[in-house]
C-alpha cells in the first residue's frame, strides 16, 4: 500500500509543479486565476495522501485550511477579473 501512496504523492508533486509553471507563464490573468485554484487543490490533495502514508490526523486540519483560503481566493480573483480592473 505504500507504493501507491509514494506514486500518488509524486504524481501530485509533478502536477504541483505544472500548475506552478501555468501561474508564472500564464498567457492571460484568467489562466493564472485557474492554474491557482488547481494549485491550491493540489496542496490540499497532497497534504490528504501525507495524513493517510503517516497516519497523523494533524494533516487533515492543514487539507481542510488550504482548501478554505484556495476558494476564497479564487473567488476573490474572480470577482476582481470580472470587474475589468487586470491589465
Amino acid at each position: 500500500m505504500t507504493w501507491v501512496l509514494d506514486l500518488a504523492l509524486a504524481g501530485l508533486a509533478i502536477a504541483l509543479v505544472l500548475c506552478f509553471v501555468r501561474v508564472l507563464r500564464g498567457p492571460t490573468a484568467h489562466d493564472r486565476v485557474v492554474a491557482l485554484d488547481n494549485l491550491s487543490s493540489t496542496v490540499a490533495g497532497l497534504a490528504g495522501v501525507y495524513a493517510i502514508r503517516l497516519g497523523e490526523a494533524i494533516f487533515l486540519d492543514v487539507l481542510i485550511a488550504v482548501a478554505l483560503l484556495g476558494f476564497i481566493s479564487t473567488v476573490a480573483f474572480a470577482r476582481y477579473l470580472e470587474r475589468g480592473a487586470h491589465p
